[in-house]
């Protein structure tokens, strides 16, 4: 049956409210590693990603904060661009963006009821369902292959690299940020072992750059590099940055690469957002040097300093002062933990936070329990989260190594009182910050910035 036949068919969603509650139906398939469906689904649509330029962008922590500058700079310089990343923080369309702006809603449903009967035909057969994210990926594909037609799309892996669905594109450059303990019930428990993942998006002859600092890592990243016959640009070697200065207004830093050298001015804060945008300024000159992107360096520097990411040491309080940040796994909390002090001056350290059920909290909390003073434990909605009183145990557990003598904890399951919680205790002179699962910063953020149509998800 073609493509257009299929089609034909009455369309099976309505609204923008079926679309979506249709896609994320397919959510209790779960992450299945593997390009299969998602190949299917493409060869069914004749193949519209072979029509797009992809920036891929893998790793630990940063993705997000490195699609926003690679998107903001290439904006201000005069590109179309698209933009794929997960997990959203206000609405299920913030996935999708064209220019900053997330895809239409009334686009949304016609491209799901394209989708929809492909979905069903490869449901039916025995490769089982498409899950949630390859549907979403395939959306995006087709949003920016049939509809808005962007000159280079900034694509964000989900998970890993080498059999995230995203895998499927071959991209002009590849960004691996990153490499930390995340997901190891999917990578591997191993820096080689998640190394070797991340360096899966890795595509012969395609440039890549990294950040990654670990040596064992940059050699897995490395030799990936040489078999494909890539060129491979490493902080610390073919290109360095080093941050000169900052406040909780922003940071400046300087850049090294092999073709010039400048100083750069963000606003996102926290030093590891330098590297993030080392990165990506690694990643727009190979696209200035070898692909004929036109980058003019006004342009650029306005790019890099407009670039904003939600949810990453984000000020969303003033009386009493909060922040939230999305920290929630071991190289993130300790990024936390070291921008707090340098970022802000507090008397005390009031902490929410609230967790999923899979990670590796005990590493987490040895890096921030330090800096607290009033611990809040919370859970957020969502169906995988982590009960706060066994939260609070292996708080109790790491307590006499690592928290401060006076610590204070407080067991509030529902949010939105503990919220209230962390409203109350922290005065004037006093800095509270919500961390852990986006899941939870993403509620957070909707009622501390009173945005009615927050969805939040992965």
């Amino acid at each position: 049956m073609s493509d257009t036949s299929r089609g034909s068919e009455a369309a099976p969603l309505q609204s923008y409210d079926e679309a979506v509650e249709w896609i994320n139906g397919l959510i209790p398939f779960g992450i299945r590693p593997g390009l299969e469906r998602i190949e299917q689904l493409m060869s069914m649509l004749g193949e519209p990603q072979r029509h797009l330029k992809f920036v891929h962008v893998a790793g630990t922590n940063g993705k997000g904060s490195t699609c926003a500058f690679l998107t903001s700079v290439l904006m201000k310089c005069g590109y179309d661009v698209g933009t794929f990343t997960s997990p959203y923080i206000t609405r299920f369309t913030n996935r999708f963006q064209f220019n900053g702006v997330d895809i239409p809603d009334e686009t949304l449903v016609l491209l799901a009821n394209r989708l929809y009967p492909l979905v069903k035909e490869i449901a039916a057969g025995e490769l089982g369902s498409p899950t949630m994210f390859e549907v979403s990926t395939a959306l995006a594909i087709l949003y920016y292959a049939t509809v808005s037609f962007p000159d280079v799309v900034v694509w964000e892996t989900g998970l890993g690299g080498r059999m995230d669905v995203t895998n499927i594109v071959n991209p002009i450059v590849s960004i691996i940020t990153n490499v930390g303990y995340d997901h190891t019930d999917i990578l591997g428990d191993t820096l080689e072992q998640i190394a070797g993942e991340k360096a899966g998006i890795i595509k012969p002859g395609v440039p890549v750059v990294s950040c990654v600092s670990q040596p064992e890592a940059m050699r897995v990243i490395r030799e990936m590099a040489v078999r494909r016959g890539s060129a491979l640009y490493l902080a610390g070697e073919q290109f360095t940055y080093e941050r000169l200065n900052g406040d909780e207004t922003g940071q400046t830093f300087s850049f090294a690469g092999p073709f010039r050298s400048m100083e750069i001015g963000i606003t996102l804060l926290g030093e590891h957002q330098c590297a993030n945008a080392a990165g990506a300024m690694m990643a727009l000159e190979v696209l200035r040097q070898y692909m004929a992107f036109v980058l003019e360096d006004d342009e650029l520097l306005e790019g890099f300093k407009q670039a904003a990411w939600a949810g990453r040491l984000e000020q969303v309080s003033t009386s009493p002062r909060i922040v939230i940040d999305g920290a929630h796994n071991p190289e993130g909390a300790q990024t936390l933990a070291k921008s707090l002090p340098q970022l802000y001056s507090y008397r005390k350290l009031v902490l929410m936070m609230g967790m999923l059920s899979n990670k590796h909290h005990e590493a987490y909390l040895q890096h921030i329990l330090p800096l607290v003073d009033t611990l809040i434990l919370t859970e957020p909605v969502f169906r995988r989260k982590m009960d706060a009183a066994e939260l609070a145990h292996l708080v109790e557990k790491l307590r006499p190594s690592y928290a401060k003598t006076d610590l204070e904890i407080i067991v509030e399951g529902d949010w939105k009182k503990a919220l209230a919680l962390l409203q109350s205790h922290t005065e004037a002179e006093d800095l509270g910050v919500v961390s852990g699962t986006l899941y939870l910063i993403s509620d957070v953020r909707a009622t501390l910035m009173h945005q009615t149509d927050s969805e939040k998800g992965w």
